[in-house]
């Protein structure tokens, strides 16, 4: 499973979640919507919100830096992998 995380270089709450990401020893495709403009179409169209950080898990965004819903996607990812 792929986890996407859509920011820009300038996001102060996305530097936040990829270091914590990057704490919990997670790996993450790091998508900058600055330069990216499909890219950013494709989240705006997922989530609906032109904000970032946004966060796919499982197919779940999560927009901003939720620490609690991010950390549930985790263990909701961990435990489809255990059971597979």
């Amino acid at each position: 499973m792929t986890i996407t995380v859509y920011s820009t270089p300038t996001c102060p709450y996305c530097h936040m979640l990829k270091d914590f990401l990057r704490q919990k020893k997670v790996e993450f495709k790091d998508v900058d919507v600055s330069r990216d403009h499909e890219a950013a179409h494709r989240m705006i169209s997922m989530s609906g919100q032109m904000g970032v950080p946004q966060t796919e898990i499982n197919g779940k965004i999560i927009v901003g830096f939720d620490q609690e819903a991010i950390e549930e996607e985790l263990k909701e990812m961990d435990s489809k992998k255990a059971s597979a």
